[in-house]
């Protein structure tokens, strides 16, 4: 389906009025007039796009700002803010490729962090032999904090059965959960925590819930000097200025829309009949099911979702996607079709 306008909460397609609930913009951010307005006044000041090098003789002030917030509120040593959150993926499993270590992924992980050459973690549902062998050796583990096709977040309980001997990175996606998931919406990151881990990274998008244009890697201070030292971060413009000054005149804007969007959540699972044929969890803003059924009946009622062939999926993905700016009567509309 193409359209010609923003798909927020309503759109036209064939000039047919139709609910929407699809896309990543969790928190509506990208539709909201005060943040747009926030965006304006950083285009005035920085210009529509800064295309230099990070490292050139000019530095923008507003990076070591955006920065500095990004770790504070993710509870890392440092951060690094990049154009894209699958740049941000390749830059960190790029320099750890360096090393002559073993990569290990969860089930389904994001390809923006899964390595060529990455052994799956689990065999027959077990945790992989390789990881319970006596074998001193520097290990690579990359999972999503949530899959993009699940409700839930990920269990790290694996990590209690690796073998002592090995030395675990753990590069963690927080793209479909960053701005959502935690008491201020800074994800899942700094709650994982265990003995076993030597280093852990953190790469997100910034283009869904945060609602910027770019992405983030966010980790140990020595971690972060070394992905800025890499030549493809020198050779590369950074995320949007005029993006990063919005997020941080956005604060309050931030805190409303969450509590639209638990609200929304709320009342959803009230009126929410529990189905085998699908998955939610009122903590989250998706519904993810995998009935082609359910999918067409919404379509009859001329509410489009989410669908398609996603890269780690074998099957087609019917994600239904709730946002801060749904209203009761968009959501009463949606359950009834569903229920």
């Amino acid at each position: 389906m193409i359209v010609n306008e923003f798909p927020n909460r309503k759109i036209s397609v064939n000039k047919e009025p139709y609910l929407y609930f699809g896309g990543t913009s969790y928190l509506g951010m990208a539709s909201n007039k005060k943040f747009q307005e926030h965006i304006f006044e950083g285009l005035k000041k920085w210009g529509t796009f800064y295309g230099s090098s990070r490292n050139a003789n000019i530095k923008l002030a507003i990076y070591d700002k955006a920065e500095s917030y990004f770790s504070n509120f993710l509870e890392t040593e440092a951060s690094l803010t990049i154009s894209s959150g699958t740049l941000a993926g390749k830059m960190v499993i790029d320099y750890l490729s360096k090393s002559t270590v073993k990569f290990f992924h969860y089930p389904k992980t994001h390809p923006a962090i899964l390595h060529s050459n990455s052994l799956p973690l689990f065999l027959d549902g077990k945790i992989n032999p390789l990881l319970r062998n006596n074998s001193s050796e520097d290990i690579v583990i990359t999972a999503d904090a949530i899959l993009a096709l699940e409700t839930k977040p990920t269990s790290f309980d694996f990590l209690d059965e690796i073998s002592p001997q090995k030395k675990i990175t753990l590069v963690i996606d927080e793209s479909h959960s960053l701005g959502i998931i935690g008491k201020h919406g800074n994800g899942f990151f700094s709650s994982i925590k265990s003995e076993k881990i030597s280093q852990k990274i953190l790469i997100s998008s910034l283009g869904k819930a945060i609602g910027l244009s770019g992405g983030i890697i966010a980790g140990d201070k020595y971690f972060i000097e070394k992905i800025r030292a890499e030549p493809i971060f020198i050779s590369s413009s950074g995320a949007n200025p005029a993006y990063l000054e919005a997020f941080l005149k956005s604060d309050n804007l931030y805190k409303n829309q969450r509590k639209k969007l638990f609200n929304n959540l709320d009342f959803l699972e009230r009126i929410l009949k529990p189905n085998n044929n699908f998955q939610f969890n009122k903590k989250y803003p998706v519904i993810y099911s995998t009935s082609d059924v359910l999918h067409e009946k919404l379509l009859q009622n001329n509410i489009i979702i989410a669908r398609f062939r996603y890269p780690t999926y074998e099957n087609f993905m019917n994600r239904i996607v709730i946002t801060a700016n749904h209203t009761k009567s968009d959501l009463e509309k949606l359950t009834n079709t569903i229920n």
